[in-house]
């Protein structure tokens, strides 16, 4: 990493080519045109909500400051606890979905056991990977291509990963990245970069399973 290089573009960066995959995913673009078939990516997506919770909970204890754990809980109160939850219910109720647990497929079992091995770890750099690759990945696809369509299902959930103060929230998420990493050593940093790429891989299998 250069000293030019903030910490968050650093991991951004060794983590393509999944990263731009992301973004710029087929599935991903469907859901902007308002075209994707929602049904199972909705069904799956939404046995993230614990584990998110959890990890953002986990987050609020291991943060360093009280300006971030205010930060993290106001997210986790207003956004994930309230809106994404109650736009999941109502979601998979116009598709045909069903909010009892599905058959996991393989990446959502393994996106699970990656956000409950960094929760369990308490280690704030390693939360805040796995979060920042979640939320900013998806600010990335959902800013990309305006929303064609009329179905709720297709606007709001462009509109809950886009917008102002989404962007906020993934600017904390990148600026508390860039004021820690200068403060680990070469295997702290390594650490990080592991689970940033292990997060963005499992990002684009999640689409990859969508479209399939």
């Amino acid at each position: 990493m250069t000293e030019e290089q903030v910490f968050s573009a650093w991991l951004r960066a060794r983590s393509e080519p999944d990263w731009t995959a992301v973004v710029t995913h087929p599935f991903a673009a469907e859901i902007s045109r308002g075209t994707a078939a929602m049904r199972r990516y909705l069904e799956q997506d939404f046995q993230f909500v614990d584990a998110f919770t959890a990890l953002l909970g986990a987050a609020v204890a291991a943060a360093d400051s009280f300006e971030a754990r205010v930060a993290v809980g106001r997210f986790l109160g207003q956004t994930v606890a309230d809106t994404e939850r109650g736009y999941f219910h109502r979601a998979l109720a116009a598709v045909g979905g069903d909010p009892a647990p599905p058959t996991l497929e393989p990446v959502t079992i393994e996106f699970r056991a990656l956000m409950d091995e960094v929760r369990l770890s308490q280690d704030y750099p390693l939360i805040l990977a796995v979060l920042c690759v979640a939320e900013w990945t998806y600010l990335g696809w959902a800013t990309r291509i305006p929303v064609v369509g009329e179905s709720f299902v297709h606007r709001e959930w462009v509109d809950l990963h886009s917008g102002p103060e989404f962007e906020a929230w993934v600017g904390f998420l990148r600026r508390e990245l860039d004021r820690l990493g200068p403060e680990l050593d070469e295997g702290g940093r390594a650490r990080v970069l592991d689970v940033f790429r292990h997060a963005t891989t499992l990002e684009r299998r999640f689409f990859d399973m969508a479209a399939g």
